[in-house]
């Protein structure tokens, strides 16, 4: 135990001492499954906390608050990665710097459950792409509402990227 420990301290060290780049550990055992299991960030990063951002409605004519208006969760997933793009870029930044994604789902109102295959469906359009590869350590719970009534989806980012101090 104490060799390993040792042997971990010493690689831990190591790697501080020559890391220059985000480091993005892949999942065990070879799953394609697209998140990181973790993701490293050397000091030399600056780390920007983007706040959570819900989906555009899917039909504004509709009723507020009813499936109608937000869609459902694939619908608001694809809307607000899109809004988000549009934010990041304001600031000279893209998915690619996202090293940390939550991800707060509510139960589809027509099955009393996350739809989390509709939240992959959006998601995998965005991240673990060909043109964009990065994939973030990831989160994604069920929670009782949003502060958007009807919204289903809402995704907070931590992102990182060289510093230019």
């Amino acid at each position: 135990m104490y060799r390993r420990v040792a042997a971990l301290a010493v690689l831990a060290l190591s790697a501080d001492a020559g890391a220059t780049d985000i480091v993005r550990y892949p999942l065990p055992g070879g799953s394609k499954f697209p998140i990181a299991s973790a993701v490293s960030v050397p000091a030399d990063y600056e780390i920007v906390f983007h706040s959570g951002i819900t989906a555009d409605p899917a039909n504004p004519k509709a009723q507020a608050g009813t499936p109608e208006y937000w869609g459902n969760t694939k619908t608001q997933t694809i809307s607000l990665f899109k809004k988000m793009q549009g934010s990041l870029k304001t600031m000279g930044l893209s998915f690619a710097d996202v090293v940390k994604m939550n991800v707060f789902l509510v139960a589809d109102p027509a099955t009393g459950k996350m739809d989390f295959s509709g939240f992959m469906e959006g998601y995998t359009q965005f991240f673990g792409t060909k043109e964009q590869p990065n994939l973030p350590a990831r989160s994604a719970v069920q929670v009782g509402g949003l502060a958007a009534a009807g919204a289903l989806v809402e995704i907070e980012v931590e992102l990182a990227h060289k510093s230019a101090h």
